[in-house]
């Protein structure tokens, strides 16, 4: 039976990027590919120079993701003040200097991010292959012990609490039929939203009113630039009812049912007062 890391996700501020064209950082509704690379990486302590391995762990990443709580969509609006004589350090690990007049800098560098404050996701991830390192075991490990800092998107966006379950829930690696139901055996987030929404490969087991739609989500980690596409089914679930209150619905069901038995006033009323609200 498949193997599955599961991982929540959560934080003051999220930023699942999307597809940026301008100086407007928008957002996707779920964690990307490349997003997910390189949190593991990030974990692993993988340098963003060893763009074959970054590669192939991303190549391996077999992943659903699901919105237990979409949080409140922000937008931060950023400015700078650049001079020419600014340096800035790029991707490729190395500072960068500036060209130009003088008159490229007379007015600050604007731009706007946004970001989705107090987001909750959950995640199931596979690798395939399965057995070539990093494993399952290494990825857990290395996000008990994170070789850096980890954030969800961008740097501002640190966590609000581990990424794995505590050990004795037994929810952080477990086995599964496939994604859905490795997914099912992490809980909806506390305050989680009535409907949860729910991302998968195309090649899951489809259902009536999946939406298959294309994301742009893999980085091509030699080139440094996303590329391509890939489709992925999209699925609205209803929020799972807590135990305590289906326990508390079938007492209440059970009382009224008592009551009207008994054919007198005092049961009557005794279970519409139990009946819920």
């Amino acid at each position: 039976m498949p193997r599955f890391l599961l991982l929540r996700l959560e934080a003051p501020l999220v930023a699942f990027g999307g597809e940026v064209v301008d100086a407007r950082g928008v957002l996707a509704e779920f964690p990307g590919a490349s997003l997910l690379t390189g949190l593991l990486a990030n974990a692993l302590g993988t340098r963003r120079g060893e763009t074959d391995r970054l590669q192939a762990l991303q190549d391996r990443l077999v992943y659903a993701a699901r919105i237990d709580r979409a949080g409140t969509r922000i937008t931060d609006f950023q400015t700078a003040q650049l001079g020419k004589d600014d340096r800035g350090w790029t991707t490729r690990g190395r500072p960068e200097g500036r060209a130009g007049g003088a008159g490229s800098y007379a007015g600050p560098h604007l731009r706007r991010r946004d970001y989705d404050g107090d987001l909750s996701c959950a995640v199931a991830l596979r690798l395939a292959p399965a057995e070539a390192p990093p494993t399952l075991e290494d990825l857990r490990d290395a996000l008990l012990r994170p070789a850096r800092p980890l954030f969800l998107g961008r740097k501002p966006c640190l966590p609000s609490r581990p990424l794995l379950e505590p050990e004795d829930t037994g929810h952080r690696i477990v086995e599964a039929d496939d994604l859905l139901a490795a997914l099912s055996l992490l809980p909806p987030a506390e305050d989680s939203d009535r409907t949860l929404r729910v991302m998968l490969p195309e090649s899951e087991p489809a259902a009536p009113r999946d939406e298959v739609r294309p994301v742009t989500d893999a980085r091509n980690w030699r080139s440094g630039v996303h590329g391509g596409h890939r489709l992925v089914r999209v699925r609205t679930l209803a929020r799972p009812e807590e135990p305590a209150k289906r326990g508390a619905a079938k007492g209440s069901a059970k009382g009224s049912a008592k009551g009207s038995a008994k054919g007198s006033a005092k049961g009557l009323a005794k279970g519409l007062a139990e009946r819920p609200a």
